[in-house]
């Protein structure tokens, strides 16, 4: 299993999903984003459509009709009723159900950074896991050390 850490330091979540969206359908894999805060999985809806319009990035709700069709789903729980190996923590909280996914992007900022440094330890004990910590530097974003 991969996580990459993105520290959002500029830009909020609903920046960053769509290009972590873009990439991933661009693998050929499905994506599953999950926030326990509602709010926030509203904005990242809007974003999946506005931001890149080029690109565009087909969606759909949990518990939706047609869930289980959709390439990026986007739910409260880390279930993949779309089948998705790929998963999104978009509210910057581990849940031990991502260590059933091949991937996964932890999203956080100022307020999570202390648990997902947490998370980085704990991860880094497992010898099935690689991680990878990315920050935004000058509008991009780079691999940190």
């Amino acid at each position: 299993m991969r996580v990459d850490f993105y520290q959002l330091s500029r830009d909020p979540v609903e920046a960053a999903i769509p290009l972590i969206a873009r990439a991933t359908r661009q693998a050929g894999e499905r994506l599953l984003v999950v926030s326990g805060d509602e709010a926030a999985l509203e904005r990242i809806d809007r974003a999946l459509w506005e931001r890149l319009p080029e690109a565009f990035l087909a969606h759909g709700r949990a518990g939706q009709p047609h869930e289980a069709r959709q390439p990026i789903l986007l739910s409260a729980r880390p279930e993949a009723a779309n089948g998705a190996r790929f998963l999104a923590l978009a509210d910057g909280i581990w849940r031990d159900e991502a260590g059933t996914f091949a991937r996964v992007f932890l999203l956080f900022g100022e307020a999570e950074l202390e648990g997902a440094r947490a998370c980085w330890r704990m991860l880094g004990k497992r010898e099935d896991v690689e991680r990878r910590f990315w920050k935004q530097e000058g509008g991009k974003w780079r691999e940190g050390p």
